[in-house]
Formats: structure tokens, sequence, C-alpha cells
């Protein structure tokens, strides 16, 4: 992508290539009609990859074989391109507002991007493309999504070394055998403009080339008083997709996409005393609208990412997948965090500065073998699988050309703030696996599943900390279904997940224990509605031992957060058509996240254990973790081309405390003896959406926080500040098909 790429260029060329394509697809109409096709027979035909009824999705391959979610033995939510459009979603932040038991961490230390806890636990390590790992810090759209599929739980036999709470995965666009062109453009309030293009064109009767395109620009109506600046998202991305022998036993696709980041970061306001702050100090009004950066301030990406898909189909139910990928993350930025105690100045002076220069690349190979056959009268699915995964990664701090006052900025400047900065940080790894899984009907409608896998891990850093990290790890999943009809699915499932010390950067003196997860979860899976309607519910608890410090700053003593944690929960989801004509996707969860054993760690000067967390935060509700969530997103499509719907989104209050703070620490979270952290308030957001629908083009308004409510999105773990969500916005969008 040129330097020079922005949103009036790409809002130029999109101008420009339209009357050609259409030109083009009404020469083509014109040429097919004066002469007769030779027939060409393939062996299937391969519309579309991941076929959706509306709001419920009906193929997923985050269980690494291409299968319905009802058949999976593990709660999955699926997030498709019909339900993302009605709501007029640009980012993965912000359609996973759909996902119950996920909430958003802010923007503290470093961990700036896509920041999210599932049941309870950090993601930062789980977050996919296309099965592939996506671990990068940045900010991902949905422009080129099909689909995002998030399966929960512990998740290290199919995806290596993670988290707890489960995996995210993001499904890509693919080219398809078809010519079909959709062009939109949006305007809203908070000077929202976007502009998306989709172009498939059918090159062959195998072959099929498909470009996605974005712009997109948002503002908040959060300012600086000092100097009227606000906080800006800014984004442009192109993506290609070529497929070439398309649903013949050689199938081999090339995928490109390259997202560029230009915002303005909002780290947000101070809360404190168990609510956001909202007072007046000697220098003014400090509350929700109080922004404390200036359009000085940058949060710039270049994320760049090409992978090629080759599958060999032996037969029908056998058949060979290898992925080979490349992938470049750059990103640099510099933003203000809030202050407590005065508001910012025309400078942006006050507050802290988080400043971060980051180059990671990846080369990653993974190659899948699934086959289905009868053995002693009982039936095997089976995968078998190898993947290799290289990472280079480079970090450091900016330097400040200015003084604290009155700082310059400069992006892309990599000089360290101090020769012997200590959060310089470079590192090289290796990671290899291998993994097998056999599903077995072992009579009819009972099935095992039992599946392993070795991961190991090599990684040079040059660091003060952990200058090398050698480390194997086997993980395991295993699980019991009753199926007695295509509609019904009963199942018990066991799996695990581990993540080595060291691993995402989280540098200790002393080698500790790596991060293990256990999660064991009980469901059900139910169609109604002759299919159309899936309804599920899953029964869980997840424990995780030796919780690792998220923040990447945290070069201190305090790397461990907690020795043993746990969460419990119940979850229900319904998704689909309850009529002809009546969408719905709902869900809600109750989760209880609390500590078990407080940490234990290790002075990184003395090597002596250090002084241990209050004791009495055994047994607390940990933070970041509602009690409960619910969303609902619901639309009527009348025959007369008319379509309404809406929704909400709702979470409980969330605790932000350090869990490592000491019983005589001015934060502890006691106060005459009771357990009183700060608390971020709990919301419920409603939105709404009115459409006009024809077949060549369409009218769509969608409001946004309807009830223009004063809500609090993001939390900062240790409870320091939080970011509020935007207010009322109302967006009109006209959409071409061609």
């Amino acid at each position: 992508m040129p330097s020079g790429f922005n949103k009036k260029t790409m809002t130029l060329a999109l101008m420009m290539a339209l009357p050609a394509v259409a030109m083009a697809a009404d020469e083509e109409k014109t040429a097919d009609a004066a002469q007769t096709m030779t027939e060409v027979k393939v062996k299937s035909q391969r519309i579309q990859d991941t076929p959706n009824k509306g709001y419920q999705a009906t193929k997923t391959r985050v269980g690494k074989t291409y299968q319905d979610p009802q058949d999976v033995p593990q709660a999955v939510t699926t997030l498709t391109r019909e339900l993302l459009h009605d709501q007029q979603v640009g980012s993965l932040r912000e359609a996973l507002r759909n996902v119950v038991g996920l909430s958003v961490n802010a923007a503290e230390g470093g961990r700036g991007g896509d920041n999210f806890n599932l049941r309870g636990f950090y993601t930062f390590g789980d977050i996919y493309l296309d099965n592939m790992r996506d671990t990068a810090q940045y900010y991902r759209e949905t422009f080129n999504l099909e689909q995002v599929d998030v399966l929960r739980g512990s998740a290290a036999m199919l995806f290596g070394r993670g988290q707890a709470g489960g995996v995210i995965n993001q499904v890509t666009k693919m080219a398809e055998l078809q010519d079909k062109n959709t062009v939109t453009g949006s305007l809203g309030n908070y000077d929202y403009h976007q502009v998306t293009g989709d172009f498939n064109k059918k090159l062959t009767d195998t072959a099929a080339i498909r470009v996605n395109v974005m712009d997109r620009h948002e503002e908040s109506y959060r300012k600086n008083p000092a100097n009227g600046d606000h906080p800006e998202t800014d984004r442009s991305g192109i993506a290609v997709s070529f497929g070439a022998g398309i649903g013949t036993e050689n199938e081999f696709f090339l995928n490109h996409v390259y997202i560029q980041t230009r915002d303005v970061p909002d780290f947000g306001i101070s809360f404190l005393n168990k609510r956001p702050i909202n007072t007046t100090v000697a220098t003014g009004k400090i509350d929700d609208r109080t922004f404390y950066g200036s359009s000085k301030n940058f949060d710039d990406s270049d994320t760049r990412i090409t992978t090629g898909i080759f599958t060999h189909k032996f037969s029908d139910d056998t058949q060979l997948r290898t992925q080979l990928r490349h992938a470049d993350y750059q990103r640099a930025y510099w933003a203000k965090t809030p202050n407590a105690a005065a508001v910012p100045t025309e400078t942006a002076g006050v507050g802290g500065n988080q400043t971060r220069t980051m180059h990671y690349e990846t080369d990653n190979l993974q190659s899948d073998f699934t086959t289905k056959f009868d053995l002693a009268g009982m039936k095997h699915s089976v995968l078998a699988g190898a993947e290799y995964l290289h990472e280079k990664s480079y970090r450091n701090s900016l330097l400040n050309q200015g003084t604290t006052a009155a700082p310059i900025y400069a992006a892309g400047v990599e000089t360290p703030l101090t020769p012997a900065n200590t959060q310089f940080a470079k590192f090289n790894a290796d990671n290899y696996a291998v993994y097998a899984q056999d599903s077995v009907e072992f009579i009819p409608h009972w099935t095992a599943l039992v599946g392993i896998r070795r991961d190991e891990m090599k990684a040079d850093y040059t660091a003060a900390r952990a200058p090398h990290l050698d480390y194997g790890q086997n993980s395991y999943r295993s699980g019991l279904s009753w199926q007695p009809n295509a509609d019904q699915h009963y199942y018990i499932t066991y799996s695990n997940s581990f993540s080595p010390t060291a691993d995402l950067y989280q540098l200790t003196t002393v080698k500790q224990p790596p991060e293990r997860s256990r999660t064991l979860e009980v469901g059900a899976k139910w169609l109604f509605m002759d299919g159309d309607l899936a309804f599920r519910t899953a029964v869980f608890t997840t424990t995780k031992d030796w919780e690792r410090n998220t923040d990447l700053a945290a070069f201190g003593n305090n790397p461990i957060l907690t020795k043993r944690r746990r969460t419990n929960g119940v979850e229900f989801e319904l998704t689909g058509k309850v009529t002809e004509h009546w969408d719905m996707f709902a869900g809600i969860a109750f989760m209880d996240a609390y500590i078990i054993n407080v940490a234990e760690n290790i002075n990184s000067a003395t090597g002596l254990p250090t002084v241990p967390p209050d004791p009495r935060l055994a047994g607390e509700n940990v933070r970041n973790t509602p009690r409960t969530t619910a969303n609902l997103w619901t639309t009527y499509d009348w025959s007369n081309g008319w379509k309404v719907g809406g929704g909400f989104e709702a979470k409980a209050e969330r605790y932000g405390y350090n869990p490592t703070v000491t019983a005589v620490a001015t934060n502890n979270p006691f106060v005459n003896g009771q357990f009183k952290p700060n608390v971020a308030p709990g919301y419920i957001r409603v939105d709404m959406m009115a459409a006009y629908e024809q077949p060549k083009w369409a009218v769509r308004l969608n409001i946004k926080n309807l009830f223009d409510k004063t809500y609090y999105d993001a939390v900062y773990d240790n409870g320091g500040f939080t970011t509020p969500g935007n207010r009322r916005q109302a967006i009109i969008t006209t959409e071409y098909k061609f």
C-alpha cells in the first residue's frame, strides 16, 4: 500500500472505478446473450465457504474441521456478516458487544489495541485470523470478515498456547464463483463518514477474485476543554482474495489484507471512590466529557497479512488443508493518561505519557488432515495436524523531543528514552506443534472425543530478564456427546490450556511456572423451526493457575497476579429466525469469578520473595468481570421492503483494583475491613435501526445509544481509569448492488 494512501485517495478511486465496473458488467451480459458457453463440469460448486441463515451460522472452522456449530461439543458464538451489517459495525471491538461474558479492557501500559476479557480471563493471546495466530497489538476492522467465531473455554489442544476464556477467530471473506458488487456510503454525527466496497468477479469456471475496501473516520463527544481537540478514529483498509480451482479437488486461495490506523487515542478519565470522577478542581471541571489528549497525540499502525491456502480433497470425507502466512505489524503511539486532580492543558501536558513503538513479524505454517471412516463397527472423524510459527518482535519507548509540560511528538521515533531503558525488548521465537483428535461414534448417537497436542517453544530475548525460554507442554481435549437426532445435542467437555513464562513478553527474573487453566463444561444445543432457530446453554467452571500480569509495562516485582483463580458460570443464547421475517440474536451470561489463592512473587533485584498481597483478597471477585452480561438484537423484515429492528447491550458493574496490593498499601481496596474497590457502574445501551431494501439498493438508519446514556465501556484493570462510550449517534447508510 503506498504511503500516500488516505481516505480521499480511496474515495476518488472508488468513484472512478464504479462506472468502469458497471460498464464491464453490462458488456459481459451482452456477450453472454450472444454466445453459448461451453459446458464445464466440476466436482462441486463452492459458492460460499461459510453459508449462514441470517443471524444463525451453519458452518464454522473454529473446531479445525468444517462443521455445523450445532455439532461442536463446546460453546460457540458466531457473529454473522448479516448481523454486523444490520448493526452498522466497523470494528471487531464493536462487533464483540454481541458476545455475552465478554468485557473490554482500557488501554494502559502498552496494551492499546483490541483488548478483552472473556469469561473473566484475558484474551490477548487468543485472537486468530482464519485459525492462525493474530496476537499483535492493533485495532481490527470487520470490512473483510465473513463472520467472527468465539469458541469458549480453554482451547490449547486446537490452537496452542493461550489463555483460559476462549478463542476469538476472525473469518476472512473469500473469492466466490459469482459476479457481485456492493458499495456503501455512510454519514453520521461526530463527523462519522465511511465508504466500503465489496467487489467479486468470476474469472473462469473455477477461478475468481474479490476486493474489499474501507475508509472510516469518527470522533467523540469528549474534548479537551483547553484546545477543543477530540479523540479520533481514522482507519482505512484493502483486502484481496484470489481463488483458483474453486470447488475442485485442488483449491487454492491467496489472500492479502492491509489495514492502516491513524487515530488520536483516548485513554479515558480517572475514576475514584467507586465511580468515574465527576468533580470540580481548582483548575476547572472534570467529568466524562474531559479528554486529556490533543490532536498531536497519535496511534499509527500498518498491518499487512498475506496468506496462501491450499486444500487437496482426496474424497468428500478426506482432505488436506495447508496454510502459509507472513504477517507484518508496525505500530507507534503517544497517548495521554487522565489526571484526577487537574484539567488538561492546551499542550496536553497534564497526565502521564504512554509511548511505544513496536514491530512484530510472524511466519506461520499450518497443515490439517481430516478424514472420516468406519472401523470395528464405529464411526471415526479424525483430525491430525502440525504447525510451525516463527515470531520476531521489537518494542521500545519513544523519545520526548520536548519537555514533560510541552512534549513534542514524532511518530516512528525509535530512540529509547535513556540508553539503559529497561523496557527495551527484542525476541525471536520458534514454536512447533503436532496434534491429533478422534471423534468416535461408539454406539448410535453417542460420540466420544479425545485429542492431544504437543507444543514446543524456544525463544531468545534481549532484555534484562529471562534471556532464553525453552518450553514444552501437552494439551488435552475430551468430551462425550449424545445426539439423539439432528436437532438435539447434549455434551460434557474437558479442555485445558497453558501459557509459558515470558510468553507475550511477561518476563521475570526467576523462571516461574507457566499459566495453566482447566475448563469443564456441560451444555445442550437445540434446533427449532425446522432448524432455523438455534438455542444453546452451557454451565462451566474454569480454573487458572499462576495468572500473569497483562500489563506490558509491568517490569516491576509483581508479574504474577494470582496463584489460583476461578470462574463459574452459566450461559444462554438464541439465534436465528423466529418466523420467516423475524430474526433474533440474544444471550445472557451469569458469572462468579473470584480469587482462590493470592499471588507469590520474587523480587527482581534480590531474588527473594516479595511482600505477599493482602490475604483478604482470597475469595473476592476479580477485576473487570461483570456478574451479568446480556444482549439482544432483533429485526423484522416487512414484505414491502421495510425492515426495522433494535436491541440492547447490558453489563453489570465491574471492579478495578490491583490484586497484588499489600495490606498496608494506600490503594488497598479494603475500607474498615470491607472490600470496597473502585467500581465502574453497570449500564444498558439501546440501539435501533430502520431500513428500506430493494434488490439493487437500500437505505438504512442506525441510531446507536438511542437514549443518549453516559456509560463506561472499557475499564483499566487496576482501577485507575475508564473510557466512556460514545453518546447518541445517528448514521445514515446508502447501499448499491450491481
